[in-house]
């Protein structure tokens, strides 16, 4: 226990002396001029150049300045811009980060044929990289950083940084392409079959890269057949994409299956797509323990799955419109659109053909095929809503049979109280009949006392009483 305990001490003390030892040690900056001369010019870049790799990032800039307004025609005047642009830069936060953006950003518009420039359009790229947040959160950053990095590979092909820029452009677009699947996957759900369809394919459509885009096509195509026979073609090719294109993912089999209960064709897999997919699984290096328990406590984006191959997007994504939105034709879009013409109407009458059409009106009634077309073009489109519109029509139909059925009660107690009645006021009838049927010599049945009291004896008028003697 004794050398146990004197172990530990031991190695503690040595934790925290290399802690410290590597706070002290700055990372050295990195320049290609290595003239030892004594100019002023150089003179002040050097000190510079020490004073921003021991951290006194505000004296570094105060001598970079000097340089560049005492020493106009310098030849240092290039590299002392970049270092004002570096110093921000490594100084960091909100602040710090978005001085260097403006100063890479001056540096390329003043020197845009230097080396040096695909260097600051990397660094402005991996400002915005940093500053990412989660797909489920706010994606500016990430729309800017998709932009400056689609910028350094659009004017700094053959850079040096243009492998490792291409590698950040793939991670962003995973980041974006995690985020629209999430609002996918919730409409599908759900299901919101039009727009769950709608956000899933153009998903895939602008990011093919992505690392569940077999996921995405499954669902697109499974909201597909659920709008009905109508978009049986569009669930079809939705499932054979998976098949195709993605035939190492976790929906390929069930993908087929759905192709063979849709009797369709099932495509063989793009040889391509099967070594792209290969090459994934085999580079893919899952996250730490460490990384994995404290990524709640990370706000950047996890994209240990993004590709590591393959050329990323280089096109902003497209407007799409769901299937529950009609599609306005092209001449009425034409028409829409202010197209010139004439807006009087005539009547010509065409000289005869001799057509079927004009002679028999029998024969413009197909065998049936087009009656099916016109009616298949009024069948209402599906909507988002269509299963809450189904389980509003379900409660209407129970409520309104449980209200004739209530009313159905009502009438039968209703029938039952007026057939009682009607067999209670049968014998009074037939005693009434028997009193009518009396003989002039027999007594009539004697009325009730009330009746009788009721009724006051009647006098000739003019008989005044007489009084008793």
């Amino acid at each position: 226990m004794v050398l146990f305990g004197s172990f530990s001490k031991r190695a503690l003390v040595a934790a925290l002396s290399l802690g410290l030892l590597a706070s002290c040690i700055h990372k050295k900056y990195e320049t290609p001029i290595a003239k030892n001369t004594q100019q002023p010019d150089k003179v002040l870049f050097d000190q510079a150049v020490k004073d921003i790799e021991h951290g006194r990032y505000e004296v570094a800039r105060i001598s970079l300045q000097t340089l560049m307004n005492t020493y106009e025609s310098s030849e240092y005047m290039a590299k002392a811009k970049l270092a004002v642009a570096d110093s921000w830069y490594r100084e960091g936060g909100a602040n710090g980060l978005a001085q260097a953006e403006a100063e890479y950003k001056d540096f390329i518009l003043f020197y845009p044929n230097m080396e040096e420039a695909a260097e600051a359009q990397h660094r402005v790229c991996e400002i915005h990289y940093k500053q990412m947040e989660k797909s489920d959160r706010d994606w500016t950053q990430t729309l800017r950083a998709e932009d400056e990095c689609r910028q350094l590979l659009v004017q700094f092909p053959n850079s040096k940084f243009a492998p490792q820029t291409a590698q950040l452009l793939r991670n962003i677009q995973e980041s974006l392409a995690q985020h629209e699947f999430v609002v996918g996957n919730f409409y599908w759900k759900r299901d919101m079959n039009p727009a769950a369809a709608n956000r899933l394919q153009a998903l895939v459509d602008q990011y093919p890269l992505y690392s569940n885009a077999g996921e995405a096509l499954y669902e697109a195509g499974d909201a597909y057949s659920k709008m009905g026979p109508r978009f049986r073609k569009q669930a079809g090719e939705e499932f054979a994409r998976v098949v195709r294109e993605y035939p190492l993912s976790s929906r390929a089999d069930d993908a087929k299956k759905r192709l063979e209960e849709m009797e369709l064709p099932v495509p063989q897999a793009d040889p391509k797509a099967y070594e792209r997919e290969k090459y994934e699984i085999a580079n893919y290096r899952k996250p730490g323990l460490f990384t994995r328990s404290t990524e709640w406590l990370r706000g950047s984006p996890d994209v240990s799955h993004a590709a590591k191959s393959g050329t990323p997007t280089m096109t902003d994504p497209k407007p799409t419109i769901p299937v529950s939105v009609p599609v306005v034709a092209a001449e009425n879009t034409s028409s829409a659109g202010g197209s010139t013409g004439t807006n009087e109407v005539s009547i010509t009458k065409l000289p005869d053909s001799g057509s079927a059409l004009d002679k028999q009106p029998d024969a413009r009634s197909g065998q049936g095929g087009a009656q099916n077309t016109a009616a298949e073009q009024f069948v209402p489109l599906p909507t988002n809503r269509d299963k809450d519109l189904k389980k509003l029509r379900e409660q209407q139909a129970k409520k309104q049979a449980k209200l004739e059925k209530k009313k159905k009660k009502q009438d039968q107690q209703n029938g039952t109280i007026t057939q009682q009645n009607g067999t209670q006021s049968q014998p009074n009838q037939s005693n009434a009949t028997q009193g009518a049927q009396t003989p002039a010599g027999t007594p009539a049945a004697s009325t009730p006392a009330t009746a009788t009291s009721t009724q006051p004896a009647t006098k000739p008028p003019g008989q005044n009483p007489q009084p008793n003697q």
